[in-house]
């Protein structure tokens, strides 16, 4: 555990494979990360996502993507909403380090994928991801993977879903061209206006106003 809590107490800048050496953090630390990655108390849980850009900088994209990535994607789908949330923004923290074509093969496709879970928590957690990569990624990047998904999402039947997706399109509005708002994502905003859910409808109109 003394290598455990060395590693926990190094500080942005200080080097892992100075402290412990690459060889030994994937045969002693590693299985500890996943471990306690797993641990049934979620703060635990969220303490190992916290270190994990610290972990990934130091380590390199060939070693995280190897031992690390499916346990980041894992967190997405996590049974409390506090680790679902602290992953999605890790996945911000993840794409400034690595970059836009690594987010794009590793990352975006598996966040969008999630969209057609049949659990609505998970569908709803595609939409946070997206609320932080978006700020993360290019407008045409937004428009070409994210928008399609974002707008098949405003057809759900869960009205958390429905509403989450307004908040999602006022977020990525100003970030996307004229074109795209105007044919892509007012209509789509216009059918959520006349929801029959109010909480949707309200949300739908606060994102009109930014369209305008």
């Amino acid at each position: 555990s003394s290598g455990i809590n060395a590693e926990w107490s190094l500080r942005p800048g200080d080097s892992v494979n100075k402290v412990i050496g690459i060889h030994q953090l994937s045969q002693s630390l590693l299985p500890a990360i996943v471990e306690l990655a797993e641990d049934p108390k979620w703060r635990v849980r969220l303490a190992i996502i916290e270190h994990m850009p610290l972990l990934a900088e130091q380590l390199g994209v060939e070693f995280f993507d190897e031992k690390l990535n499916s346990l980041c994607m894992s967190w997405l789908v996590d049974g409390v909403f506090a680790i679902r949330s602290a992953a999605t923004s890790n996945l911000k923290k993840l794409v400034s380090i690595f970059g836009l074509e690594w987010a794009q093969n590793t990352v975006i496709t598996k966040v969008l994928s999630m969209a057609r879970d049949p659990n609505y928590l998970h569908r709803m957690t595609t939409l946070f991801a997206i609320n932080v990569l978006a700020e993360v990624c290019p407008p045409d990047v937004i428009s070409k993977f994210m928008v399609p998904v974002i707008s098949n999402l405003a057809a759900d039947a869960v009205p958390n879903v429905r509403f989450n997706v307004a908040k999602t399109m006022a977020l990525i509005v100003p970030s996307l061209d004229a074109q795209t708002v105007e044919f892509q994502i007012k209509p789509c905003l216009s059918k959520l206006y006349d929801d029959e859910d109010m909480d949707v409808k309200y949300f739908a109109h606060e994102a009109l106003v930014l369209c305008h």
